[in-house]
């Protein structure tokens, strides 16, 4: 596990080239808010995606976004050494729900040939970091990808899918978009995310006023993501979770930090307002329950990392099944054989 101190990002790198988009095929269907009607009929509604839209925008345009890029800076480059891990070079690369680029940062031309950025808000595409990878900005809703089938070879995805409304069909759509033996990697927030900040509101909140509501969104149980990737057409697929803990001075510098990041709640159950009694409760519980040595407090962030790949006949596929020539039991002879040839030895 990873801990942090809170801090801001020093440095920026190389000006970054932005390439028209008129070679690539866009479908009709998407370039900004999603098409009425297009979302499946059992997607749950969860929540509230213009709402969401406005949160990322109004981050985008605070003085100094990079003080609040620390988390999705350090995650983006993992992901970028996942990318670096494939020995393979990636004429085309999109990312999903790009932010300001925070993985696009971390990786170079010899590995990304071109690279798309989409994301649903336009004040965060027109303040992306600075990187040496030609970019094209795409305003677009990761339910809805406006592009044509098998055209990226590299699609990645950095803390935005724990957003998504209908997450199995917009990993539908990150698999069609993608050439066979094209390869997904994504990262998402996991369920014990926040868990601190979260315990501390609901004793708060039911101490002063009878009861609470869910101010942390709820996210995706890691035992979910294969079966998800699974159904939306991936295989040799992997999936793997770490923790980040950042500390802070206090809980209110917690919430400010995740309004700067553009990680408010944006669930429709979520309550409006919370009385100033409850918030410096809340904070005096956070403190007496998680306080460090030092005196700040610490958050914890469960990342959940996923790898899934299209299908290629190239690709290594099991054996049929009853093609085996050695049984399970036979196996068990191998260290009895051994043992015997060393004394003959």
């Amino acid at each position: 596990m990873l801990r942090l101190t809170r801090f801001s990002l020093l440095g920026r790198r190389s000006p970054v080239a932005r390439v028209p988009a008129k070679n690539l095929g866009l479908r009709k269907a998407a370039s900004g808010s999603s098409p009425s009607g297009s979302a499946s009929p059992r997607a749950l509604n969860i929540f509230d995606r213009e709402l969401k839209r406005k949160q990322k925008n109004w981050a985008a345009r605070q003085p100094e976004p990079m003080k609040f890029d620390y988390l999705k800076d350090e995650v983006g480059s993992r992901i970028a050494d996942r990318v670096y891990d494939i020995p393979r070079n990636f004429p085309l690369a999109l990312d999903v729900g790009c932010g300001r680029g925070y993985i696009a940062q971390h990786l170079n031309k010899e590995t990304v040939g071109k690279f798309f950025q989409a994301d649903i808000a336009e004040n965060a595409l027109k303040n992306t970091l600075e990187m040496e990878i030609p970019t094209v900005s795409v305003l677009a809703d990761e339910e809805f990808l406006p592009f044509r089938e098998n055209t990226f070879d590299l699609v990645v995805s950095s803390l935005s899918l724990h957003w998504v409304n209908d997450l199995p069909r917009a990993l539908q759509q990150i698999h069609y978009v993608l050439k066979p033996d094209g390869v997904f990697i994504g990262a998402m927030f996991g369920g014990d995310t926040l868990y601190e900040l979260r315990c501390s509101l609901q004793l708060a909140e039911t101490e002063r006023e009878g009861g609470f509501s869910p101010h942390i969104s709820p996210f995706t149980a890691v035992n979910d993501l294969g079966h998800l990737l699974g159904r939306a057409g991936f295989n040799t697929l992997t999936v793997d979770t770490d923790e980040i803990q950042v500390n802070y001075p206090g809980m209110f510098e917690l919430m400010e930090d995740l309004q700067g990041m553009g990680e408010s709640n944006c669930a429709w159950n979520r309550k409006a307002l919370l009385h100033r009694d409850t918030m410096l409760a809340a904070a005096a519980v956070y403190g007496e329950m998680y306080r460090n040595e030092d005196g700040s407090i610490p958050a914890t962030y469960q990342i959940y990392y996923m790898i899934g790949w299209k299908y290629h006949d190239s690709q290594a596929r099991p054996a049929e099944r009853g093609s085996a020539t050695v049984s399970f039991g036979e196996l068990g002879k191998i260290n009895n054989l051994m043992s015997q040839g060393k004394k003959s030895q």
